[in-house]
């Protein structure tokens, strides 16, 4: 019924946990997960969740804030992309939340992973997974110059803006180019009143739901390490906003999964 968009299940603390979580997520209804790859070093623990459990799929990609790891090429981006069960690029993006002592200069790095990356998907014509925080003018502006929301080239990559957390305006400007949107617990913090105003205005062809467990667990879990059996909380609170059944939010966002991951079925 439920499907988790993106989830970090290869993490230590939820991976240790296996069993018990894929239980939960029977018990919620939540029928499948995305696994997502953050570094070129995970890459294979992630992969084998993917080919381990017939209701989990991985991506590849390496995360705009990890800076000490091994950086990714094209080709090691679309050798990996070709694998079983690999059905996305990323998570990729920008991040200039933490730039400390750093300036915008200084991120040069990490806007060239991020074409990188899309390059990588769509040459693969697999989606991306795009994080952008406190970068959205510079992440919006890449996918243009790199062919998004043209039909030229190899064809737009197209994706998810994941755990969305910007503006109306971001959020426009990210539909326009084809993006999907993905709504994470936050959608529930007491303090997000300005997402879901966002996530009123999404179309529900365009919205998927997500974890990125295991980070943000929704209320009333919140503070606690999140997994892919809270995905229906937020669901719930989507279904709220939009004055629609549950029901109704989880058959689009799992529907929209499946349009948006090509090959990825119940």
């Amino acid at each position: 019924m439920f499907t988790d968009s993106h989830c970090h299940l290869s993490f230590p603390d939820l991976q240790a946990q296996m069993p018990q979580i894929r239980q939960a997520m029977k018990n919620a209804q939540v029928d499948r997960a995305l696994c997502i790859c953050t570094t070129l070093e995970e890459f294979e623990t992630v992969h084998q969740l993917a080919t381990g459990y017939d209701n989990f799929w991985s991506t590849v990609g390496v995360h705009p804030d990890n800076a000490d790891v091994r950086e990714p090429s094209v080709a090691d981006l679309l050798q990996r992309a070709s694998l079983p069960k690999v059905v996305g690029i990323g998570e990729t993006g920008l991040d200039y939340y933490r730039l400390g002592d750093r300036t915008l200069a200084d991120m040069e790095w990490q806007r060239e992973r991020f074409r990188v990356h899309i390059r990588a998907a769509r040459q693969s014509g697999k989606p991306l997974v795009i994080h952008t925080r406190s970068a959205s003018s510079d992440t919006l502006a890449i996918l243009k110059e790199e062919g998004e929301g043209a039909a030229t080239g190899a064809g737009p990559a197209g994706g998810v803006f994941h755990c969305f957390t910007e503006t109306a305006a971001v959020a426009r400007a990210a539909l326009d180019l084809g993006f999907y949107i993905s709504f994470s617990g936050i959608l529930t913090f007491k303090t997000a009143g300005d997402i879901r105003e966002v996530a009123r205005f999404v179309p529900l062809d365009r919205m998927l739901i997500e974890t990125d467990s295991p980070y943000l667990a929704p209320m009333p879990h919140r503070g606690k390490t999140n997994n892919p059996s809270y995905v229906p909380l937020v669901a719930q609170q989507i279904a709220e906003l939009k004055q629609m059944s549950l029901q109704t939010i989880a058959e689009a966002t799992s529907r929209n999964f499946e349009r948006l991951f090509t090959g990825v079925t119940a």
